[in-house]
């Protein structure tokens, strides 16, 4: 049992990757939010303000793997606090797009990537922050955590920006966001360390704590120093549980991605909706994404204690992932736009109920080489994200929301259905170690 002195600093800066993770969605959602402003402004198309999103996510995929390896060699302090400088840079950039310019659609897609490559770190150097501080009984919660903050900056999107396009016009509320993002930066620059043994705070029993809860072969490095070998690619693309993730996440970040960039628009472009009631109805999904992310990431660790790695993470990921795929087909069909907006919310809550299996995952099988996995696997997600944004409104077009939501629906089932072939106790270090590996420099 730890003693009263023992510090919880893991879950103070757990806290604060919440933060970042909430402000790192705020700063994706507002464009939707404020797109119809936009496309009203420059003249520009529906299928046009998918393309710009498109570009924001096609920066983000890009970016991941390069990314991970930046916080896998020199942690998640620096990177984390760079990448969120850098994003709300172009945040801001976004509102200084000159009104009645010729191409001014190529202006924001060009912005708009630009923040994607910077956003692409948060993520991955958070799971490098997991593989260093947070022990495996404990990953599953912490996952929770920080992808809640997910849902809490997508739910906050909506009034945030209806308020500030109404009372100040759509370009405040990126300034605003921009702001957000500055001070969130600074404070992870100066409470975060790469390392609980380089934290001023951490008390020697959080230390033993940490330490004694990662796994034997890499508790000096990952808790203590930070340096170990790093993966090299060619294992890291050969491994069946690595892509068996990648093409899951990319099933899931289509799903999840219909509400990012089209449910506000969808609430109320088709089902009639106004602004106000749009704004309060898309907050849904969100505020269901942020608890099922608290609930499944606690379900997770509790089964995996008590049971199997195999059921705790590859199980709950697939039961949720299935009950997304119900929920989402019969939201397509309902008339009632008030009803729909509430079992479509059930379904995006369900599909962030394996969130924290993916993360996990990769940091148990990665180990020190966590961040580099989990962009990866996080490049699949963004891929489909990317798709998503472009070919939902094509197909709404030419055949109807209701297929836009059932094409969503059949992806959940190959993503439940890749998780069968994952085996989360494989450990890429261990089958890799008698082979060269790439060294930190």
């Amino acid at each position: 049992m730890p003693s009263a002195n023992t510090s919880r600093v893991r879950w103070f800066l757990v806290f604060w990757l919440f933060v970042l993770s909430a402000v790192s969605y705020l700063d994706r959602v507002n464009f939707s939010i404020a797109g119809g402003a936009i496309v009203d402004a420059y003249r520009l198309t529906q299928v046009q303000l998918g393309e710009v999103i498109s570009a924001m996510l096609a920066g983000y995929a890009l970016f991941q793997t390069a990314g991970g390896r930046l916080a896998d060699r020199f942690g998640p302090r620096r990177v984390l606090t760079f990448g969120v400088l850098w994003w709300g840079i172009f945040t801001g950039l976004t509102a200084l797009v000159p009104a009645n310019i010729r191409g001014a659609f190529y202006a924001f897609v060009a912005v708009r990537f630009l923040l994607g490559a910077g956003e692409a770190v948060i993520y991955p150097g958070a799971n490098q922050f997991i593989a260093r501080w947070i022990p495996f009984r404990e990953r599953g919660i912490a996952n929770g955590w920080i992808f809640a903050g997910v849902g809490a900056g997508a739910g906050l999107t909506p009034p945030l920006i209806t308020y500030f396009m109404l009372h100040h016009g759509w370009r405040s509320s990126f300034w605003v966001c921009a702001i957000i993002g500055f001070l969130a930066a600074a404070v992870w620059f100066v409470a975060a360390r790469d390392t609980p043994a380089e934290h001023r705070r951490v008390s020697p029993s959080e230390l033993a704590e940490i330490q004694s809860g990662v796994s034997p072969d890499r508790a000096g490095q990952s808790a203590s120093s930070g340096r170990a070998a790093l993966l090299p690619w060619r294992k890291v693309v050969r491994s069946k549980e690595v892509l068996a993730l990648t093409v899951s996440y990319f099933c899931y970040g289509y799903v999840a991605w219909i509400f990012f960039s089209w449910f506000y628009i969808y609430l109320s472009r088709v089902r009639g909706l106004n602004l106000k009631a749009s704004a309060l109805y898309s907050m849904l999904p969100f505020i269901a994404m942020s608890l099922s992310c608290l609930v499944g990431g606690a379900i997770n660790d509790r089964l995996t204690r008590l049971y199997s790695p195999r059921l705790g993470r590859c199980g709950l990921a697939i039961v949720g992932l299935v009950i997304a795929s119900i929920f989402i087909a019969c939201g397509a069909y309902v008339q009632s736009a008030r009803l729909a907006s509430v079992i479509l919310a059930g379904g995006a809550g369900a599909v962030y109920l394996s969130q924290s299996s993916f993360w996990s995952v990769t940091v148990d099988i990665g180990g020190a080489s966590s961040g580099s996995i989990s962009g990866f696997m996080n490049m699949g997600n963004q891929i489909g994200a990317a798709i998503t944004a472009s070919l939902t409104p094509w197909i709404a077009a030419r055949y109807g929301w209701t297929a836009s939501f059932l094409v969503a629906a059949g992806l959940c089932v190959v993503g439940a259905l890749s998780w069968l072939v994952i085996d989360p106790v494989r450990t890429l270090e261990t089958t890799t170690a008698a082979e060269p590996q790439e060294v930190r420099s």
